[in-house]
C-alpha cells in the first residue's frame, strides 16, 4: 500500500474521500478510542480499550472490534498517537547523528543561552538528543542570499559517513548555515548519505523548516531523525495491519495543525505528528463552536496521563510556529506549524506521591495502561487520580465503561491510606480530596497559559471539557479560574477521535522573506505567495486529493523594526490585492496589543517571513440534534443515587446519578449530580445548573460558589 501511495492513488483509492464509512483511532498513554461514521446512515459507531503499550496495532484492533466496524469496509482510516511526542520525553529514540556547516557544530547544545528564571538555583540547561561525539562537521557554505561561498567537500561527506558506519548510526540529521534558502547542499548530502547508509533513517532541516534561527532548524531536524525510526516502523506496522485486514482506503495521519497527511509523507516527517491526537481534540472543539455558536472556548482534554488545553479564538484553532517540547525551562524548540497545546503531567492515571519533605505531588509519573491505578485491579499498588475519584464516590464501581470493566474500591482505598493519608496523618477521604485538588490547580495552569500568554482572559471563555478524565474535573478547573460555563460534547472519552472527522487534508509552508513594510514589492511578495500554494495544491494531488475544495489562506511574521521576535498575522487575500500597507500595519498592531498589551502605531515594521495553508476541505459529520424532552429528566433516565464528596465538605452529599443517552434536549438538573455514560462521567457540583441543548452537549453554568 505504501508503494502505491508513492506511485500515486488506485482508482479506488482515489474515490475513497468521497465514499461512506470513515474510521479514526487514537492511542493515548492509558486508552485506544475509536469513531466511525457512515455517511449513508449518518451512524456514529464508539469503541473504547485499553491501549497495548507492546503492540499498539492490537488495541486499534479492539478498539475497531468494539466500535462494531470492520476496517475492509472503511474508504478512509484517520489516525493520532501520541508516539512521537513520547519518544522525544522518554528519550528513547534511535541513535542519532547530526552533520553541519564547517565551525558550526555546538550550535545545538549552546541554544539561545537564555535562562527564564533567573534565581533559580537549580537551573538545567536543555539536554541534546545528540551528544557532541556524534556531531559531525563538513567543509561547505551557502550565503544569506543563497549563493554558494564554499563548495561542499564531498570527500569529507564520505570520510564522515565512514565514522558514523562505524558508531552504528540509525539516524542523520543534516543542518547546514542558510539551506532555508538555498538547501542545494543539503540535498546532495542526503543523497550520500543515503547511498552510502542503506537503511539509515536521513532527515536534511530544509524538507522541515524553510526558515532563518539555525538553532530551531536544527533542534527541529534532529528531533525527526531522533524519532523517525521508531514512528517509521510504527506507521508500517499500521500500514501491514490494514493491507491484511483487506483495508484498500487511504490512510491519514493527524498533524500537529489538525490537518492530515498521507501515511508515505509522515514516515519521513514524523515531527509534524507530535501532537497529532490532542490537536483532533482541538478540531473537534473547533466543530462544536461552529454548530452551537460560540466564538471563543477553551478546549480541555484530560485522559489518562496528560491534560491539554487549546484556544478556539474568533472561530479558529489559535496556532504557534514555534513549540518548545520538555518544559520552557529545558525545552528543545520545534520549528513547525502546529496548534497552540500546552500539556501538563496530570490525568486519571497520574500517581499521588509524597516527597522528602512530606508534600503531596500528582503527577507525571502516570499508572498508565499497564499496571493502571490500584482500582483496576492489574497489580497497580500506586495511588492515582482516578482511585480519588472512586474512593470520593464519583466513579461506580460497577459501571465503569458501562459496566464492563469492574473497579476495586477496597484497593483503591488502600494505596491512599497507604502511601498518602497514613503518612500526613489524615483520612482516606481527606487525602482523596487533597489529591483532586492539587490536580486541578495544575490543570488549570494549563488553561491559564493558553491563554494569558496571548493576552486572553481564561474567565471569560466557556470550557469545553472531554477526555475520560475531562468531565469530572471540569467544575472544579472552572472554580480555580472563574469561569462560568462548562460544555461537555457528546461521546467526550472519545472526542479526538471523533474530532478528526473534522479534520482537513492540510499542509503548512513557510519562507523566511525580510522585507521593511514601508518599502516592499507587493509583486515579489505574492510571487512567493503563489509558489507555496503550488507546492500545497501539488502535495494534495500527490495524496488523490485534487477533487477536493481548496482553501488557503496567507500568513505573515511581522515586527517593529529593531525587535527580534515576530507575531503572526493572517492577510486576506483583498488586502493584498488593493496593495493596503495601511491595512497590514493595522492588523499587526491590533496583534500586538492582543499579545503584548501594547503597540507603537507610529513605529516601522517589517515582514519577516511569509507562510500559506493549503487545505483539501472534506465532507463533515453534521452535528446531530437529539430527541427534545421536557425541563424535568424522564423517570427513565435515574439511576438512583449515592453519597459523593465534594470539595470542602466534611460529609459525602446524596447525589442522584442520570444516564446520559436518556436525557432530552431541554432537559434541566439542579446540582448535585453525576451523568454517567459509557466511557465517562460529569460532575455536577452544589450550586451548578446543568441543562441539554439540541444537539446533546452537556452545559454546566457555574455556581457563584465558584
Amino acid at each position: 500500500m505504501t508503494k502505491n501511495l508513492k506511485q500515486g492513488p488506485r482508482p479506488a483509492a482515489r474515490q475513497s474521500l468521497r465514499q461512506s464509512l470513515r474510521l479514526a483511532a487514537d492511542i493515548g498513554g492509558t486508552f485506544t478510542d475509536v469513531a466511525a461514521f457512515d455517511e449513508r446512515s449518518r451512524k456514529l459507531l464508539l469503541g473504547k480499550t485499553l491501549s497495548t503499550p507492546a503492540h499498539l496495532v492490537e488495541g486499534i484492533n479492539a478498539g475497531v472490534d468494539e466500535a462494531g466496524a470492520q476496517v475492509s469496509d472503511a474508504s478512509i482510516f484517520l489516525h493520532g498517537s501520541t508516539i512521537a511526542i513520547n519518544t522525544m520525553l522518554e528519550r528513547t529514540g534511535a541513535r542519532t547523528a547530526l552533520i553541519t556547516t564547517e565551525g558550526f557544530r555546538d550550535v545545538y547544545e549552546i541554544g539561545r543561552i537564555n535562562r527564564p528564571d533567573a534565581y533559580n538555583l537549580y537551573f538545567r540547561k536543555h539536554e541534546p538528543l545528540v551528544r557532541r561525539s556524534m556531531r559531525f562537521e563538513v567543509r561547505e557554505r551557502m550565503t544569506a542570499e543563497g549563493d554558494v561561498h564554499v563548495a561542499l567537500d564531498e570527500a569529507g561527506v564520505r570520510a564522515v559517513c565512514a565514522k558514523m558506519r562505524a558508531l552504528d548510526v540509525e539516524a542523520v540529521a543534516i543542518m547546514f548555515l542558510h539551506s532555508y534558502r538555498n538547501p542545494a547542499h543539503e540535498r546532495r548530502v542526503k543523497e550520500i548519505v543515503s547511498e552510502e547508509l542503506p537503511g539509515v533513517f536521513v532527515s536534511a532541516s530544509h524538507e522541515l523548516s524553510q526558515e532563518y534561527r539555525e538553532f530551531e532548524r536544527c533542534s527541529t531536524v534532529v528531533a525527526n531523525a531522533f524519532v523517525g525510526p521508531r514512528v517509521r516502523d510504527y506507521i508500517g506496522e499500521i500500514d501491514d495491519h490494514l493491507a491484511k485486514a483487506k483495508f484498500d482506503g487511504s490512510f491519514l495521519l493527524v498533524q500537529s495543525t489538525g490537518g492530515l497527511y498521507e501515511s508515505a509523507q509522515a514516515k519521513e516527517q514524523c515531527i509534524r505528528m507530535l501532537e497529532s491526537g490532542p490537536a483532533a481534540g482541538v478540531i473537534g472543539a473547533q466543530a462544536l463552536c461552529a454548530g452551537t455558536g460560540e466564538q471563543e472556548a477553551i478546549a480541555f482534554d484530560m485522559g489518562g496521563t496528560t491534560a491539554k488545553a487549546g484556544v478556539i479564538y474568533k472561530g479558529q484553532a489559535l496556532t504557534t510556529s514555534v513549540a518548545l517540547v520538555g518544559g520552557y525551562e529545558r525545552a528543545l524548540p520545534v520549528q513547525i506549524s502546529m496548534i497552540d497545546i500546552f500539556e501538563v503531567g496530570t490525568g486519571g492515571g497520574s500517581i499521588a506521591w509524597l516527597d522528602e519533605g512530606h508534600a503531596l505531588h500528582v503527577g507525571p509519573r502516570s499508572a498508565g495502561a499497564e499496571p493502571g491505578p490500584a482500582c483496576y485491579g492489574r497489580g497497580g499498588d500506586q495511588p492515582t487520580v482516578t482511585d480519588a475519584n472512586l474512593v470520593l464516590g464519583r466513579l461506580a464501581p460497577d459501571r465503569f465503561l458501562g459496566g464492563s470493566m469492574q473497579l476495586d474500591l477496597a484497593a483503591a482505598r488502600n494505596a491512599i491510606a497507604t502511601k498518602i493519608a497514613e503518612p500526613l496523618g489524615l483520612d482516606v477521604i481527606q487525602a482523596a480530596n487533597g489529591i483532586l485538588r492539587i490536580a486541578a490547580t495544575a490543570m488549570s495552569w494549563a488553561v491559564k497559559t493558553v491563554t494569558t500568554e496571548r493576552g486572553l482572559d481564561a474567565a471569560s471563555f466557556p470550557l469545553i471539557a472531554y477526555g475520560g478524565a475531562g468531565p469530572l474535573h471540569a467544575s472544579s478547573i472552572a472554580r480555580e479560574i472563574g469561569m462560568g460555563r462548562v460544555i461537555v460534547p457528546r461521546a467526550p472519552g472519545h472526542f479526538c477521535a471523533f474530532g478528526m472527522l473534522f479534520s482537513d487534508l492540510r499542509y503548512d509552508y513557510v519562507r523566511t522573506w525580510p522585507a521593511r513594510l514601508a518599502n516592499l514589492s507587493f509583486e515579489a511578495m505574492d510571487a512567493v505567495y503563489e509558489e507555496l500554494i503550488a507546492n500545497g495544491r501539488a502535495a494534495l494531488e500527490r495524496g488523490g486529493a485534487g477533487d477536493l475544495k481548496v482553501n488557503v489562506v496567507r500568513w505573515a511574521d511581522m515586527r517593529y523594526v529593531g525587535q527580534e521576535h515576530a507575531v503572526t498575522i493572517e492577510l486576506p487575500p483583498a488586502l493584498l490585492r488593493k496593495q493596503d500597507r495601511t491595512g497590514v500595519k493595522q492588523r499587526f498592531d491590533a496583534e500586538h496589543q492582543l499579545r503584548y498589551g501594547t503597540c507603537a502605531p507610529k513605529e516601522a515594521a517589517e515582514i519577516v517571513s511569509l507562510r500559506v495553508t493549503v487545505s483539501g476541505v472534506m465532507k463533515k459529520p453534521a452535528l446531530e440534534e437529539i430527541t427534545r424532552g421536557t425541563r424535568t429528566p424522564s423517570g427513565s433516565a435515574s439511576r438512583g443515587a449515592r453519597p459523593v464528596y465534594y470539595d470542602g465538605r466534611k460529609a459525602p452529599v446524596r447525589t442522584p446519578v442520570f444516564a446520559r443517552d436518556l436525557l432530552r434536549a431541554g432537559n434541566k438538573i439542579a446540582g448535585p449530580a453525576l451523568i454517567e455514560e459509557h466511557a465517562s462521567t460529569t460532575v455536577v457540583f452544589p450550586g451548578d445548573t446543568l441543562s441539554v441543548d439540541k444537539f446533546g452537549n452537556l452545559v454546566i453554568e457555574i455556581g457563584r460558589d465558584r
